[in-house]
């Protein structure tokens, strides 16, 4: 008795199995990425033939080093589409950022003083040189309406040469 390809496709064992296939896939694409950032990895591919990629990493790091400055990307929230709008102009009048984008809508959970507080507010992504960490803390202290307010800073590690030249160009000297 023949078996037909459309009876073995919909039969219960063929799709219990097909999980398994994603799953695998999901791993190796996993593992391949993971490895870029593991040593024993990174030299010599994934455990499943897939070259990693830090050399191709290590050379946008390399590049951008020799014409740019350590740059960071520093999250500050505010609780109005118009203080974020305020604040986000005097940031980049003042030349303490280059560039600062505005995501309304950002919903926050967090405690405060032994209360559970949710609420909307706008998500500032700024992105700067490290050296105006402190003065652009000083600057969002000094100009924002919470009584501690979030600023906290990520390093970029590489990226567009050019973009990371016009950072740099467009904040000032500190």
């Amino acid at each position: 008795m023949a078996l037909r390809l459309s009876s073995v496709v919909s039969s219960a064992v063929f799709r219990r199995q097909l999980p398994l296939v994603g799953v695998f896939c999901v791993i190796s694409f996993g593992v391949a990425n993971l490895c870029s950032s593991i040593p024993p990895f990174s030299r010599t591919g994934s455990i499943f033939g897939v070259q990693a990629q830090e050399s191709k990493l290590h050379n946008i790091r390399m590049e951008a080093s020799k014409t740019t400055v350590p740059s960071i990307v520093v999250y500050v929230t505010v609780p109005s589409k118009e203080a974020g709008q305020k604040l986000a102009a005097s940031i980049v009048k003042e030349r303490l950022a280059a560039c600062v984008n505005r995501v309304p809508g950002v919903e926050s959970v967090y405690e405060w003083k032994g209360e559970i507080q949710t609420d909307t507010e706008e998500l500032l992504i700024i992105k700067t040189r490290e050296s105006l960490l402190d003065a652009l803390t000083q600057h969002v202290k000094a100009n924002h309406e919470y009584e501690v307010p979030e600023v906290i800073a990520m390093p970029i590690t590489g990226g567009n040469t050019q973009y990371l030249e016009w950072l740099k160009n467009s904040t000032k000297d500190q």
